[in-house]
């Protein structure tokens, strides 16, 4: 009989992943470890068991826009994938959302909430989409002091019921563009009764099924630009389900995230209520953004850390030139070095959850909250690109199998694109981050901080110092250099500034392992992780860039 190779497994992703149990034991205190250790393990014992299995099997199922029933009415009908039917039951089971809402978890909830997150989204067909608006607008209404939208909504957007939780959208992106929401078209006018009445187009609604949305329009009278954009609360279906004066134009044929319904939406009268002032809304969605980049970037890590976790059981039964594949040195040095970018995203991400809790509970001074400010773009930035770039290797490291679509391999690499856009690309984000480094001080800071934690590290440290110093100057210098080239190098300085904190996080948790597990893998991810270079400013003239991207231009 031939050879028949055996598929590549998922074990317990919690069990297995050294570096997300030894970071918690480190960042949570005692008595959370191990409720949190049960948590996890319940979690992960699901996904491996029950979620995985199901999205191998549903791979060809995708959701379904009917918009009319048999007889010609309108119905505008989203049909979920079964997955998805399942995912409510298990949000409020597990408390994905309500863990970060948990009083007595203290500043630690946002920790606590965001290591399930990680551990969940990969197998969730991208439900982590609507969990993050709906964990983004419950932040949101809290910060808008509405105390009606509050009572009525927070309770369902937190709750441990699946038959009371609800999700909620956020409807900002135009055909006008989703970054720069200052010509957005759609029209809030007054109802006569309190109330708005909301006509417009929303071109891209992740959360078309949601009960609930948060969205920009622009009272009537209202000037133009962004300032004068007000943000609204609206519950897109009655009592009975139906659509209030919306139409679903069409579902999205998109690269990647088949299994979220994402859809064109119509606006023609639908019922709002104001959340704060007919003004400033682009502000007060702001804890939106704030709250999804963060997913974003604990969805980019998770999906990472599945590639390397089936890839890793592949190299163990795979067999080439007579010995396994993780026994092949050249398959080692290309695995080590995707697996030291995780591990250095990972300590980022889970700090950066640390200090969002902190912050929650008045406990970060303002240096602190600065650089929180500063920390959320550029974790984005660097999570997304590095899901994309590593999962790129590990679809080559399963040779011709990683692109075959029954492997349920390509996939992975479809769907990691999404994360280097969503909530930002790149530019944008970068173009976000210079806007904090404005402030002279949070430059000052900023080095401060990392060199602190550097020093902190002794001895462990002592070999990456001088690299970490010598990448600060450089960013610090481009920026402030006096030929105007700032902004056409934001991505380099941002991207730079990336990779010196994660470095100096992963540096942190290598000298913990060192000390309290004598475990010297991390110590190799932060060497691994720096030979990959800390500085990404290129030398490129902003004349050679212009000459390259206008192809009329000619040479004379």
């Amino acid at each position: 009989m031939s050879f028949i190779q055996s598929a590549p497994r998922l074990d317990n992703p919690w069990s297995s992943d050294l570096a997300l149990r030894s970071a918690m034991r480190r960042l949570l205190p005692a008595d959370l470890q191990a409720a949190h250790a049960g948590d996890a393990e319940e979690l992960g014992r699901l996904v491996a068991d029950e979620l995985y299995p199901r999205q191998l099997a549903e791979r060809l199922v995708e959701p379904r826009h009917v918009p009319f029933d048999a007889w010609g009415e309108r119905i505008d009908r989203i049909e979920l994938t079964p997955l998805w039917q399942r995912m409510p039951a298990i949000t409020a089971q597990h408390g994905l959302v309500w863990h970060g809402y948990d009083g007595g978890k203290g500043e630690y909830a946002r920790l606590y909430q965001f290591a399930q997150v990680y551990l969940m989204t990969a197998a969730s067909d991208f439900w982590s989409c609507p969990l993050a608006m709906t964990d983004g607008a419950a932040r949101a209404l809290l910060d808008s002091g509405n105390r009606e939208l509050i009572e009525r909504a927070l309770p369902r957007l937190t709750a441990r019921d699946p038959a009371q939780l609800w999700t909620s959208g956020q409807w900002m992106t135009e055909t006008t563009g989703g970054s720069d929401v200052s010509r957005t078209e759609t029209r809030a006018v007054p109802d006569g009764e309190g109330g708005w009445r909301l006509y417009g187009r929303k071109w891209f609604t992740s959360a078309a099924t949601s009960e609930m949305a948060l969205l920009l329009a622009r009272p009537e009278g209202a000037g133009s630009g962004g300032d004068a954009l007000a943000l609204f609360y609206i519950e897109p279906r009655d009592a009975s389900g139906r659509l209030q004066n919306i139409v679903i134009d069409r579902l999205k044929d998109k690269l990647g995230s088949r299994k979220l319904p994402t859809a064109e939406l119509t606006l023609g009268g639908a019922p709002a209520r104001l959340v704060g002032e007919p003004c400033r809304g682009v502000r007060m969605i702001a804890p939106v953004l704030n709250q999804t980049r963060v997913w974003n970037a604990m969805a980019a890590l998770s999906y990472l850390r599945r590639g390397l976790q089936l890839l890793r059981d592949y190299a163990g039964r795979r067999e080439v030139f007579g010995a396994p594949l993780a026994a092949q040195p050249a398959f080692r040095q290309t695995f080590a070095g995707v697996q030291a970018e995780f591990e250095a995203g990972l300590q980022f991400a889970l700090h950066v959850a640390a200090w969002m809790g902190r912050a929650e509970h008045g406990l970060l001074d303002e240096v602190g909250s600065a650089l929180l400010r500063l920390m959320i773009p550029l974790l984005k930035l660097s999570t997304g690109r590095q899901a994309v770039a590593g999962i790129s290797e590990i679809i080559e490291g399963f040779g011709g199998a990683g692109y075959i679509e029954d492997t349920g391999l390509p996939v992975l690499l479809r769907d990691a694109q999404v994360f280097s856009i969503w909530e930002g690309t790149t530019d944008v984000l970068s173009l976000d981050a210079m806007k904090v480094l404005a402030n002279d001080r949070v430059w000052a800071q900023a080095r401060a901080w990392l060199e602190g934690e550097v020093r902190a590290c002794g001895d462990v440290a002592q070999s990456f110092a001088p690299a970490i110093a010598a990448a600060i100057e450089a960013a610090a210098m481009t920026y402030r250099a006096s030929d105007g080239s700032r902004i056409g190098k934001a991505r380099g300085i941002a991207m730079t500034l990336s990779r010196c904190f994660a470095l100096v996080l992963l540096l942190r948790q290598a000298e913990w392992s060192l000390r309290e597990e004598g475990d010297r893998r991390p110590l190799a991810a932060a060497r691994r992780f720096m030979a990959h270079g800390l500085l990404r400013i290129d030398e490129a003239s902003a004349e050679d860039s212009e000459l390259l991207t206008n192809e009329g231009a000619r040479a004379t």
